[in-house]
């Protein structure tokens, strides 16, 4: 932001709102009773100002800004106050004029734009659909604007792109169509509702950008909703602080980062991790945890989880290469392959964290899989204590998985929502007859307080937990038949920032403890920072630097790794004019035609142990 705009939001203060909410309360019908779930909260938004709203999941961010677009529905809703966009109450009017309001002059941005998006209908058609129905515009001229959003929007072939379907767009291009969606009657006041919480960290700072540059363009006001301090400080002018409900602390951004007198606001700022965090050691480093209710924090710790001196690895992956062929043609002919992992080696020994990082579509998430036969690989070795994993027969393999577990990204999905978690907890070790029901129980009661939950959840189903709880479960699962190495595949990625720093502080201890290896998947390299002994970064389907976690941060030699650093947002409101400038360009397809082989990469060593690819 250039100093003129600066000066422009700082004098927007003295302008009358573009949006002022007063004493709004909403509350949702529970059997007979109306429970309230947002109490008397009052802010305002000025013109061209950024106002983030920020809390944890259940704090009621969501449901205020549902409130304001008139979203709920009415028949388990009630919503009460006054919600003024330029002085007219939104809630007093009748939904056909409210029908007018949305997407003219108030627009929303919404999470998961898959969710928001008509899946059967070109992405071009669907910004036509919602110009045509605010502006009495032609076909053609609708068109022509729908290419000028796209362009705006800085989606390359905008003209070609116009006639996809949104499942040919990945996350980022899709969360862009959205805002262009957004952006298309040129609304006074855009609301954002954790517009880049699901995104890679270089695609969250290039839609953080684009925020920024559009609000500059159009002189709209912004409402942010977010969980991620992080965020916060690189986008927001005034911040509003919600904790179950309620209002806790408002003021100034860089007031709130410096001041934050309220206990949840130190705790939010305390949870959110940062780069630079090292220890001289280069052992890993536990998260800082603030009482919510006292403020008041322990000091930060560094572990002991040293590695293994043994010469033989625990696991081995040597020359792996997984592929998925493309068929096409009446015969099913193989026309192609996605070539998501290539050629990647790498070892982990016994009570080491080796971090995987990287863009999704990188092959991450493919390497955790085929390791574990999940994914049948087309080539390489996977030896665990010197065992080729590959080569198992059937009960073999069953026997391997002892030692190799998984924790998944969603654990809803990976948890059976007909059984109770106690069940869910017996069942591994009952069906590789461990012992008895009696033990079982037992460990699964041991392992449930290990992990910071009790005994009587045990009877419970998985909906009645929360999420962070729900990834405590499957720690657990994951800890009942004892393995050696846990693959962790983006296990904290969706969490609340505090909740994260509590799962990863888990992981952790749980290392110390029972001497585990980990081999953590993740694209926040600000957690891959505070948790690893060495860090692997992938780029379309290949290891292009790896090293000991010290040398991969202090010193990284491609320049993917430079983009992945330069791309995590740093929590200093002090630095929200300035720009990232990073590439818009889509990680390039991992697609290849049929026959097509890879070359072989060299890779030179920087330092002990740290290896970059020669490109």
């Amino acid at each position: 932001m250039h100093l003129a705009s600066l000066n422009s939001v700082q004098a927007s203060a003295s302008e009358a709102p573009v949006l002022s909410v007063r004493n709004l309360t909403t509350s949702f019908r529970v059997y007979d009773e109306w429970n309230p779930v947002i109490r008397d909260i009052s802010f305002d938004v000025h013109p061209r100002e950024t106002v983030a709203i920020v809390g944890e999941s259940g704090s009621g961010k969501s449901v205020t800004s549902l409130s304001i677009m008139r979203l709920l529905q009415a028949e388990s809703s009630r919503v009460e106050g006054k919600v003024l966009l330029e002085g007219r109450d939104l809630l007093a009017l009748s939904e056909a004029e409210m029908r007018k309001v949305r997407g003219k002059d108030v627009s929303m941005i919404f999470q998961e734009p898959m969710t928001s998006l008509n899946p059967i209908f070109p992405i071009g058609e669907q910004i036509a659909e919602a110009l045509m129905v605010h502006q009495k515009i032609s076909k053609a001229d609708a068109r022509a604007e729908v290419l000028r959003l796209l362009e705006k929007v800085r989606i390359p072939n905008a003209n070609r792109r116009f006639k996809e379907y949104p499942h040919q767009f990945s996350g980022g291009m899709r969360q862009r169509v959205m805002i262009a969606m957004a952006l298309a009657s040129r609304p006074k006041l855009l609301i954002a509702d954790e517009p880049t919480t699901a995104l890679d960290v270089t695609i969250q700072s290039q839609i953080l950008d684009l925020i920024k540059q559009l609000q500059e363009e159009e002189g709209m006001s912004v409402l942010f909703i977010t969980h991620d301090m992080g965020v916060v400080a690189e986008v927001a002018d005034r911040t509003i602080v919600m904790y179950r409900g309620d209002t806790v602390e408002t003021g100034a951004t860089a007031d709130i980062f410096v001041r934050g007198e309220h206990p949840y606001t130190r705790a939010l700022l305390s949870a959110v991790p940062q780069l630079g965090a090292i220890s001289s050691k280069g052992l890993p480093l536990r998260f800082p945890i603030v009482d919510v209710n006292t403020g008041e924090s322990p000091p930060v710790q560094e572990t002991s989880n040293t590695v293994s001196t043994e010469k033989q690895p625990l696991l081995e992956v040597k020359n792996l290469t997984t592929r998925f062929p493309i068929q096409s043609g009446w015969f099913g002919g193989s026309v192609g392959a996605v070539h998501a992992v290539e050629d990647i080696s790498f070892s982990i020994r016994k009570g080491e964290t080796l971090s995987l990082v990287g863009e999704s579509g990188c092959g991450k998430s493919t390497t955790g899989r085929s390791i574990l036969r999940l994914t049948i690989p087309q080539k390489g070795q996977i030896l665990l204590n010197g065992q080729d994993i590959l080569k198992l027969g059937a009960s073999e393999l069953r026997q391997m998985r002892r030692s190799i577990q998984m924790i998944f990204q969603d654990p809803y999905a990976s948890l059976n929502p007909r059984i109770s978690i106690g069940a869910a907890l017996i069942e591994p070790f009952r069906q590789h007859g461990l012992g008895t029901r009696a033990d079982a129980r037992d460990k699964a009661v041991s392992l449930l307080e290990k992990v910071g939950l009790n005994a009587d959840m045990m009877q419970r189903y998985p909906h009645e937990f929360s999420g962070g709880q729900r990834q405590r479960i499957a720690i657990a699962r994951a800890l009942m038949l004892d393995p050696k190495i846990i693959v962790a595949d983006e296990a904290v990625s969706a969490l609340d920032v505090s909740v994260k720093a509590q799962v990863c502080n888990l992981l952790l201890d749980l290392q110390e403890s029972f001497d585990l290896s980990f081999l953590f998947i993740s694209h926040d390299m600000a957690v891959v920072e505070r948790v690893s002994h060495r860090v692997a970064v992938m780029y379309l389907g290949e290891i292009v630097e790896i090293g000991p976690r010290a040398a991969v941060f202090e010193n990284p030699q491609h320049s993917y790794t430079k983009k992945l650093l330069s791309a995590v947002p740093v929590p200093d409101p002090s630095r929200r004019t300035l720009r990232n400038e990073i590439s818009v360009e889509e990680l390039r397809s991992p697609i290849r035609p049929a026959g097509y082989e890879a070359p072989v990469r060299e890779y030179r060593e920087v330092t002990t142990d740290h290896f970059v690819q020669v490109s």
